[in-house]
């Protein structure tokens, strides 16, 4: 059996980035940059004033000035003033330019203005560009402000935007079937059999899948039969980028998957990972360099191989750069087993005056998915070792 590093780099050496599109910025939220992107100009584009209040000389203010005749008010978005003559001000407001002959802003909340002079209050200040914002502090026109590879969230799209880019290069959004296989398996709101139970699996593939902001996601319900399941296989493999099974990957008589996938040419790359839960795991590649993922059916299992693989492969295909997941303290002892990476279930608690710790919250089983509510993500505990409080471990969130 792979361990699960091993089975990472597995994945990531078959499977390639999905081809590149155009999108405007209005719709690239969510998607990963294909492109580096610069700065149109210098950020600040001029020296900004920071806060409401008065430009002054601060000079001026060395010599002594405290009362300053206003001379104009400069708006955000308007021509610059010039302050002529060091006993006058210009009232500034935020994000407008700095009028030039002021290198300073005292705020509003430190002056007084009566009959156009502006009278400076007890503890006022007006060092040399105290609340200023310098032209090109931030980046210089043509600095490299994003890389290919970043997530476009808020902050990436803002600045995007700041670079005058109306449309930029992403990774085309993977096409995502979900496919539960049993016969035990019902649909919430349907007759119910005493033998049965709900279909719930394929409902949490697909929210967390929605939640990441993969929108083209589709789910499927297979019956226990070879026919049907390789029927209903061939078509999605033919229309999906990815596949994620749920359920019939094991060695059981009724798990048909594994072989109606090899006559269906998907090419094996790993049957079985040595952790706990998800175990049974399967990946492979079909034709076109489709991905398909075989989660084992339980429902712990499930979660657990969809966040630790079927994510990270998603934002690889997507060509997003790799990030090493969050390392936090583990909040309780746990002795992991000899032989099985564990992945443990945890909360995360914060106690005022010390770093946020994971606190175990195991289950009592990969069929007992009931316990996962409340729980953050889980933690990944190498074998064959006692852990103990404060160990940093990686975090995997759900």
């Amino acid at each position: 059996m792979l361990a699960p590093a091993e089975a990472d780099a597995a994945i990531a050496a078959s499977l390639a980035p999905l081809p590149v599109e155009r999108r405007r910025l209005a719709d690239a939220a969510g998607a990963v940059l294909r492109e580096d992107v610069h700065a149109e100009r210098d950020h600040p584009p001029f020296d900004r004033v920071a806060m409401d209040g008065i430009a002054v000389a601060s000079a001026a203010w060395r010599a002594g000035r405290r009362e300053f005749r206003i001379a104009g008010v400069q708006a955000a978005g308007a021509p610059p003033l010039r302050l002529e003559d060091a006993d006058a001000c210009v009232e500034a407001m935020t994000g407008a330019v700095l009028p030039p002959g002021a290198d300073a802003v005292i705020p509003v909340e430190r002056i007084e203005i009566a009959r156009g002079v502006a009278r400076t209050a007890a503890g006022a200040s007006a060092e040399p560009w105290q609340h200023v914002h310098r032209r090109a502090s931030d980046s210089r026109a043509g600095d490299r402000v994003l890389a290919a590879g970043t997530p476009l969230r808020a902050a990436e799209i803002a600045i995007v935007a700041s670079a005058g880019r109306a449309a930029v290069d992403v990774s085309r959004a993977p096409s995502v079937v979900v496919i539960s296989t049993g016969d035990e398996l019902v649909e919430p709101g349907a007759p119910l059999a005493d033998w049965q139970v709900r279909r719930s699996n394929a409902h949490a593939v697909v929210a967390a899948l929605r939640m990441r902001a993969h929108a083209s996601v589709v789910d499927d319900h297979l019956r226990d039969d070879p026919g049907q399941i390789a029927e209903r296989l061939a078509a999605h493999l033919a229309r999906h980028d990815v596949v994620v099974l749920s359920g019939g990957v094991s060695a059981g008589r009724f798990d048909h998957v594994p072989r109606v996938l090899e006559e269906l040419g998907v090419r094996r790359v790993f049957h079985r990972v040595a952790q706990r839960p998800g175990k049974p795991l399967w990946f492979g590649v079909a034709p076109g360099g489709r991905a398909v993922f075989g989660l084992p059916g339980n429902p712990v299992s499930t979660l657990v191989c969809l966040v630790r693989y079927v994510l990270p492969a998603l934002a690889h295909l997507a060509g997003a750069s790799p990030t090493p997941p969050l390392a936090v303290p583990l909040g309780a002892p746990w002795a992991a087993p000899e032989g099985l990476t564990s992945f443990l279930p945890v909360e995360l608690a914060s106690v005022p005056g010390a770093a946020t710790r994971a606190a175990p919250r195991p289950t009592r089983g990969s069929g007992d998915f009931g316990s996962l509510a409340g729980t953050a993500g889980f933690v990944e505990l190498a074998p064959g070792r006692d852990w103990r409080p404060g160990d940093a471990v990686p975090f995997h969130a759900w």
